[in-house]
């Protein structure tokens, strides 16, 4: 796994500024730390940081063509690189080394841009083609890899891993973009293709981007989409082991000490399990466990390292293991609300010490339907379906405004946010059940003035503009807007951080593209069985893990957000809610601030998740230094063309 970042002169072929490329690239130490190169030329500069995993003594980059006229700059696998080393030996190109990033190279040679098509792997690359003059940047199909840019007015173009190194360059403007500050607040994270500063991006999942020097630069092109069935197809349980198992094995192909997470839950015991299988020696595996009885299943993973003998680490996580808050900022740039990170860092952290590869479970709740709220989403559906919307937006919007907020009661007595729910369309009303802070919140947090500076934009529009090219099935519409959403802005962009702050590769065997295509072209009915999620992919695991690791209530990382708010970090949540930093943003109405974290104290409310949503803006603020910049000076543009 590595870091990579460049600088294009759009223009022509002025010199690049090689101290600030050399920053660039320090920024990104921590992706890869075996190894730094850099290539400069008239307009351009390329430079990488490698964390060696396959032809550890070869395939250094920047690295080139035969002639030198094609550079490339990789982050990432191609597992099938084997297989297109012999295709393209066949076609009479010349390798000088046996790493997966010499194929790249030669692919494009052969391929052009349709060379994406032939990856199976997570990547995220840039290649520049001296005899065309053109530079081409893409990111795998479920976006495990990341890949910014940005378009500075001086008529360059910069890209790299992670915003740490954009930020780098003292010609981008470090201003706000006021629709990615509304996104942030309302998913917990700033989803593709919009980046927290204006005149920054990101590359989609599943695109690629062209540009040319002397052309505008355009929007990216998707080459890939989830390809939910129209007519789906049923399942046997063995196909999803044997699909599963051959993703497993092209994982498992390193040169480095190599191991898994196990939590305990369904997707990453079943990795394990497949790991053990085609392994002869015992497979590495490492787990966090917590004090709250609630929050912990170590026990569980306990259960399925003992079945297959594996070398098992479990590191004790505190719940009061908040000294990382300060520090996540810096490790995410973005401001990422999803407390998770804290506990997925300290997994990271403990895998690092003993292996360079862990493989992950994550993706399984998103192509088996394994996440609760799924099933709530269509039991929402069957009531949308009877009751026309002039019938039940006004008796359900009126039972959601006057409902009272039950958060300590009883589950079937939580009614509020179904109800609120139950008032809207499908996917505003699956929108209301992702928010992190909800449509009224939203606008009780923002100041007058930022809400003008939206210009009538919210952050549903981004599910909506998903969701109209989708499926029609409701289970596949909500699966389709997690891929497109929560699952690269998210899960994906949560890991790939806290694992490349220890150097430390994750690979993720769930999302293989053609494991993921062949998952969506499974029938709705088989994924999600009444009240039970992933219902193929847990009957196909019966003969490999015990039924109680299966079939028990799903968990996940748990934070004590709420008792921290009113113990050990409420002193330096009142002093970030009433000093200068959110103040002179003028992004927020602080009287609400201040009510909502009294009302919290109190235990009036459980405002936690907003209260974390805001201490991670103001740290992200301090940590780009716009904490004494206005925010809301201007209004957010209607349209770019790079965006």
């Amino acid at each position: 796994m590595c870091g990579i970042t460049g600088i294009l002169d759009l223009t022509g072929t002025r010199p690049v500024d090689e101290p600030l490329l050399a920053r660039m690239s320090r920024s990104l130490w921590h992706r890869g730390p075996d190894d730094a190169g850099r290539h400069v030329e008239p307009g351009l500069g390329l430079a990488h940081r490698r964390l060696a995993i396959i032809d550890r003594a070869g395939g250094r980059q920047p690295l080139f063509n035969e002639d030198g006229t094609v550079a490339l700059v990789y982050n990432g696998e191609i597992y099938n690189f084997r297989e297109l080393f012999d295709q393209l030996s066949r076609r009479g190109h010349t390798f000088r080394s046996r790493s997966d990033s010499e194929v790249i190279v030669h692919a494009w040679e052969e391929w052009g841009r349709e060379c994406v098509h032939r990856f199976r792997g997570m990547f995220a690359f840039a290649i520049w083609d001296s005899s065309r003059q053109l530079l081409f940047l893409a990111r795998d199909r479920l976006g495990i890899k990341p890949l910014f840019y940005a378009l500075p007015p001086d008529g360059r173009l910069t890209f790299a891993s992670e915003l740490k190194a954009l930020v780098a360059d003292p010609g981008l403007p470090r201003e706000l973009d006021p629709r990615a500050v509304e996104d942030y607040f309302a998913f917990g994270y700033v989803p593709d293709p919009q980046a927290i500063l204006q005149r920054v991006w990101k590359v989609p999942p599943g695109h690629t981007l062209t540009v040319r020097r002397g052309q505008p630069v355009t929007r990216p092109v998707p080459y890939w989409d989830v390809p939910f069935a129209d007519q789906p197809v049923a399942a046997e349980p063995e196909g999803v082991v044997a699909r599963l198992r051959e993703s497993v094995r092209m994982r498992m192909v390193s040169e480095v000490p190599l191991g898994a997470f196990l939590s305990g839950g369904v997707d990453s015991s079943a990795v394990v399990a497949m790991m053990a299988g085609l392994s002869q020696e015992p497979v590495h595996t490492s787990s966090i466990a917590f004090n709250e009885q609630e929050f912990d299943e170590a026990r569980y993973a306990a259960k399925v390292a003992a079945r297959y003998g594996t070398d098992h680490r479990v590191r004790k996580v505190s719940p009061d293991d908040f000294s990382l808050a300060q520090h996540l900022p810096g490790i995410y740039d973005e401001p990422f609300a999803d407390s998770s990170a804290l506990p997925t860092f300290r997994v990271c952290q403990a895998a690092r010490e003993h292996v360079t590869v862990a493989l992950s479970g994550d993706g399984g709740d998103e192509g088996f339907a394994g996440y609760r709220r799924y099933q709530w989403f269509l039991r929402e559906q069957r009531l949308r379906r009877l009751l026309p919307s002039r019938v039940r937006r006004p008796v359900f919007g009126t039972l959601g405004r006057f409902y009272p907020k039950l958060n300590r009661a009883p589950r079937f007595l939580r009614a509020k946010a179904t109800f609120q729910a139950l008032a809207q369309d499908a996917v505003d009303g699956y929108f209301h059940s992702v928010s992190v802070v909800n449509d009224p919140l939203r606008a009780q947090l923002f100041s007058p003035e930022f809400k003008r500076s939206l210009q009538g934009y919210r952050a549903s529009d981004r599910l909506h503009a998903h969701a109209a090219e989708g499926p029609e099935h409701p289970l596949s519409l909500v699966q389709y807007l997690d891929f497109k959403t929560y699952l690269p802005g998210d899960i994906l962009t949560k890991v790939d951080r806290a694992s490349m702050a220890h150097s430390l590769e994750v690979r993720v065997p769930l999302l293989d593209h053609e494991f993921v295509e062949w998952a969506a072209s499974v029938g709705p009915a088989q994924k999600l069985t009444g009240s039970n999620g992933k219902a193929l992919l847990k009957r196909a695991l019966e003969p490999h893990l015990p039924r109680d690791v299966l079939y028990r209530r799903k968990m996940g990382f748990a934070v004590p957000l709420a008792d921290w708010f009113r113990g050990p970090l409420r002193q330096p949540l009142w002093q970030t809610l009433t000093g200068d930093t959110l103040a002179q943003t003028g992004i927020f109405n602080r009287a609400f601030l201040a009510d909502a974290m009294r009302r919290h104290e109190s235990g009036e409310r459980d405002y936690s998740a907003l209260l974390w949503s805001v201490l991670m803006f103001a740290g992200f603020l301090e940590q780009m230094g716009l904490a004494d910049t206005p925010s809301v000076a201007s209004p957010a543009p209607r349209s770019t063309t790079a965006c």
